[in-house]
């Protein structure tokens, strides 16, 4: 028997259904949050089918056949977004789904043409820029209160392990287009195994109440998502993504929020905040977990959150595996991460120990997710061994348990193949000149050294930016090998803010993509020092 979304979905509903799974904000005339409305199992279950009905007669009408792929384009983020997720599936189509971080409908057009999709779901927002699309497309219901219609409804069970029940994009290439990711029914029932691990709760009296960590149009929160289904929690939605730490206490005390999940770059916010924030640092030491994703912490971070208190872990995942390896569980590190029970992985070393241990060259393995792996993706996705190899890089510190070093792209090597972690140069330049900088990546692949890119979060002037960093910076590269050193500022380069390629659903920087786009500038800064 294969679980997927829809017999979660099921299940709960019956076993919960006067709980409450929803928490949305209604909010007064000077947009704060006046209540916060409550949706039990029962309602949500009952509106998924509503939505699926109506679903149903429009693509009937259309004479697109179930089965069908459906591409949806819109933020993902409200509970109108899920009814439209889930009722599409729920009507036995496959949703194709789009971000409004893809604002370019040709992409869009021909994400839909390589998958095969037969119709466009999309935000009314796009109305005016979709005039040429080539398949039918249908505006998004803004609402949940809509008509019923009377149409029959697919058996949730009458499904193949190697059907397509969705299809995801990856967050960037170095084509500027997405990969698809599509997700057999086979990779959601694992989904649903190792979410139900992650999100189990501490209190099993007690109802979990956790928040919206991102779109439903991505993997994290619809991991997360089945995870809240399978335990009976309560999941809120907040005003934004990146809502404030005065929201966050907000949701503490009026809907009872214990479990904070949240991609880095937003915690780091919270963290920032409670450093000079007694009340708010005790609040989040009081939390049952603190949940982070998407991103890595900086070290600096994550060892004051343990320090101090806070039950913090860290779900390493990809949006072609989800969540795949798991902080918080070693009785003496907190830190160290360790594979997802029920999962088949593999770390394979890249470098011989006959190099030496060092804190850049030390030995790292990459993690590869093994084709027999009930989480390993689509067999598009995977190389010629058949297996699935994520480029993500680790280093073993203890038997079975590891620490992340960045993915294979993190680590570039010099003109003399001596490697250099682009991260910790990264890190330490924003530990030491966060008020100076917005942005910087590291680059200088098959170069004699890194140079360093910078998004200045000042208007001061750019060589005395450069001297002012190196200033900073200079004891950490004194203890660093040669390869791995910037000491002078003709190795940084200072662009306009918003300048770096980046990807398109998390905004990272993408390295290649930067080495490639300054291939010249970078040209001329070795030409010159040589």
């Amino acid at each position: 028997m294969v679980n997927s979304h829809l017999t979660v979905l099921e299940s709960s509903s019956q076993r919960y259904s006067s709980s409450t799974l929803f928490r949305t904000p209604q909010l007064d005339s000077t947009g704060r949050v006046e209540q916060w409305r409550s949706t039990s199992y029962q309602q949500f279950h009952s509106d998924v089918d509503l939505f699926a009905r109506h679903w149903s007669r429009v693509l009937k009408n259309d004479r697109i056949p179930p089965r069908s792929v459906v591409g949806i384009w819109f933020g993902g983020f409200t509970y109108t977004d899920v009814l439209h997720i889930y009722g599409i599936s729920r009507a036995g189509y496959i949703p194709q789904l789009f971000s409004l971080r893809l604002p370019n409908p040709v992409i869009i057009y021909e994400l839909l043409h390589r998958a095969g999709a037969q119709a466009l779901v999309y935000d009314t927002s796009f109305q005016s820029i979709l005039n040429d699309c080539p398949l039918p497309t249908h505006c998004a219901l803004q609402s949940e209160r809509i008509d019923e219609v009377l149409e029959p409804l697919p058996n949730i069970w009458d499904i193949r392990e190697d059907d397509v029940a969705f299809i995801f994009h990856t967050s960037g290439s170095t084509s500027g287009s997405p990969k698809l990711v599509p997700m057999s029914y086979r990779w959601l029932n694992s989904m649903a195994v190792k979410s139900h691990h992650i999100s189990m709760p501490q209190d099993p009296d007690r109802q979990d109440v956790t928040v919206w960590m991102g779109s439903m149009c991505h993997i994290a929160q619809t991991f997360m998502f089945v995870g809240t289904l399978q335990h009976g929690s309560c999941v809120i939605q907040p005003t934004t993504i990146s809502f404030s730490s005065e929201e966050l206490i907000d949701m503490i005390v009026r809907c009872g929020l214990n479990r904070l999940n949240q991609f880095a770059s937003f915690l780091m916010n919270h963290f920032r905040n409670a450093r000079q924030d007694a009340k708010l640092l005790s609040i989040l030491k009081t939390l049952d977990d603190v949940l982070y994703s998407g991103l890595p912490l900086p070290h600096e971070d994550e060892q004051w959150a343990l320090k101090s208190g806070i039950r913090l872990r860290n779900l390493f995942g990809s949006t072609e595996v989800g969540g795949m390896l798991l902080s918080g569980e070693h009785e003496k590190n907190r830190a160290l991460l360790r594979p997802v029970p029920g999962t088949s992985y593999r770390f394979d070393p890249i470098i011989s120990d006959e190099e030496g241990v060092h804190q850049s060259n030390a030995t790292l393995y990459e993690l590869v997710i093994l084709s027999d792996s009930p989480d390993c993706p689509d067999v598009s996705l995977r190389q010629a061994d058949g297996h699935f190899h994520t480029g993500d890089l680790f280093q073993q510190v203890l038997e079975g348990w590891w620490i992340s070093r960045g993915r294979d792209d993190d680590w570039i090597k010099s003109e003399t193949s001596l490697r250099c972690d682009t991260k910790a140069i990264e890190e330490n330049a924003r530990t030491m000149c966060g008020s100076l900088i917005a942005e910087c990546i590291v680059v200088g692949n098959a170069r004699p050294s890194p140079v360093m890119f910078i998004e200045p979060a000042t208007d001061m002037d750019h060589v005395k930016l450069k001297k002012e960093i190196i200033r900073k910076t200079r004891h950490f590269h004194s203890r660093r090998y040669l390869h791995e050193r910037i000491t002078s500022p003709d190795m940084i380069m200072v662009v306009q803010r918003g300048t770096l390629p980046r990807t398109a659903t998390k905004g990272n920087i993408r390295r290649k993509a930067v080495e490639e786009a300054f291939k010249t500038e970078i040209d001329q800064i070795f030409n010159r020092v040589r």
